[in-house]
């Protein structure tokens, strides 16, 4: 799995006219599932993105999402798996299939949103989706979960 984070002040997302999900403070998490990934692999991430300390706080040193306050979106974003070497089209043969993404997206989430005083918003698996955030720093980092093992 992937991850592409971006600290924010504020982000939302929309589906057509319907928004899907918004936070203030926080992590905007763009989530790529790899055909190889299984649920070690969002545990991973979990743990990862939960401890990063990234957030400052007056007089003090950085804190992690949690200890700030802060929030989570979370938008599901197979293109992480782009294979853009050659030709003028990627290929996404790397990326999961559909049914094997959303059903990792959703423990991702599922796992995320039982993490007490963790609030997680969501995008919606499949959708054209519009985001719009406003980062924060910036500050933008990118997180694999087969670079846990270097594979």
């Amino acid at each position: 799995m992937k991850a592409v984070l971006q600290r924010v002040t504020s982000a939302k997302v929309r589906v057509g006219s319907e928004l899907a999900g918004a936070i203030g403070r926080g992590w905007l998490v763009y989530l790529g599932v790899g055909q190889d990934d299984q649920g070690e692999d969002a545990d991973w991430l979990i743990r990862r993105i939960l401890s990063l300390r990234m957030f400052p706080v007056s007089g003090g040193p950085e804190v992690c999402v949690a200890e700030a306050g802060g929030s989570l979106l979370v938008v599901s974003q197979f293109t992480l798996f782009a294979n853009c070497r050659k030709g003028g089209k990627p290929s996404w043969h790397r990326a999961a299939n559909p049914e094997k993404g959303e059903t990792l997206y959703r423990y991702f989430l599922e796992n995320l949103r039982a993490r007490e005083g963790l609030t997680v918003a969501a995008g919606r698996f499949g959708a054209l989706m519009e985001v719009e955030s406003v980062n924060d720093g910036p500050i933008t980092l990118l997180l694999d979960s087969r670079a846990k093992s270097g594979k």
